[in-house]
């Protein structure tokens, strides 16, 4: 399964299971995904302990002396075959290609501590944002602390994004310091994508299996680290 999300072809698992054929081995490798994608909340979720979670902000705090951050969010589009029906076009990215826009929360060290897999790649990042259950815990005061977005984010009392428009030194070494934590979940997804190759050059089966995929991608990643 390693060498599949690796390549993004079935063709060396059927030579991994030795007359086998290739719909069954292809089977057997989704039934797989599916039961590793169903124990993610096992490898993919924010600490629940205060000596964990002091270890973070310590350590975002040693990249660029930001206080209080527990996070950075972004996301970024995985290419799909299109799923084809009447919904179909709501995949279509606004590059023109069909994705699925995934939402992930990591922590200093490029470990994914929240994803969201299943929105189709026309949706905004806020909008994911504002149905996800990461907000909902941030909002409900479960995980203190801070998260960092882009500026495609609003801002709240708990995500902090760039200043639009700095005028002042004070805001331009704020932009700077957020830039500098922030990159790491640009650093995370560039990372998960060399690992498995499969995230870059697109996945060609049903979207079902491409959501599970997507999420053991990640699991695994946490893994590797």
């Amino acid at each position: 399964m390693l060498r599949y999300l690796a390549t993004g072809s079935f063709l060396l698992c059927v030579s991994d299971f030795a007359g086998v054929s290739e719909s069954s081995a292809c089977r057997y490798v989704h039934q797989v995904c599916r039961a590793i994608a169903r124990q993610r909340l096992n490898f993919i979720s924010f600490p629940t302990n205060d000596v964990d979670e002091k270890r973070i902000v310590n350590e975002f705090y040693r990249l660029s002396r930001f206080s209080r951050v527990v996070g950075a969010v972004d996301c970024t589009h995985i290419q799909i075959q299109s799923p084809g029906g009447d919904n179909a076009d709501i995949f279509r990215n606004q590059k023109g290609w069909f994705s699925i826009n995934i939402q992930c929360v990591c922590n200093p060290w490029l470990k994914i501590k929240d994803i969201v897999a299943r929105w189709p790649g026309s949706c905004h990042d806020q909008i994911i944002f504002d149905n996800s259950n990461v907000k909902h815990t941030f909002e409900t005061g479960v995980i203190k602390g801070y998260i960092l977005g882009d500026g495609g984010y609003e801002v709240k009392p708990y995500l902090m994004t760039p200043i639009l428009n700095p005028t002042t030194r004070s805001q331009q070494l704020y932009n700077e310091s957020h830039i500098r934590t922030r990159n790491v979940i640009e650093r995370c997804f560039g990372v998960m994508k060399r690992r498995f190759p499969v995230l870059s050059k697109g996945l060609t089966v049903d979207l079902k299996n491409t959501q599970a995929i997507i999420v053991v991608c990640a699991v695994l990643h946490n893994v590797c680290i």
